[in-house]
């Protein structure tokens, strides 16, 4: 899952649009680039959130999957490209 887009289906987050940058024992941590850096991500249950079936751009996804560095503009990059496609 990391890579994908997801959409936050609880808390004071719902609705919000994010990047799933890693995931642990079924936790994810969640990444907008803007109030949830990467440095510091939403921790959210699986089962709050709702996977959209698109994932940002591979080079990305393989530095996340990797854990090398990314950068927020980035991802704020790739959410304004999926919002605009949709």
């Amino acid at each position: 899952m990391t890579g994908h887009f997801a959409t936050a289906k609880a808390g004071h987050d719902a609705g919000g649009l994010y990047v799933i940058v890693r995931e642990e024992d079924g936790y994810v941590y969640l990444c907008d680039g803007r109030l949830r850096s990467i440095e510091a991500p939403k921790k959210k249950n699986r089962r709050h959130i709702q996977i959209i079936n698109k994932t940002v751009n591979e080079d990305i996804r393989n530095r996340l999957l990797r854990k090398e560095k990314v950068f927020d503009h980035e991802i704020k990059y790739e959410i304004k490209q999926y919002l605009t496609t949709t």
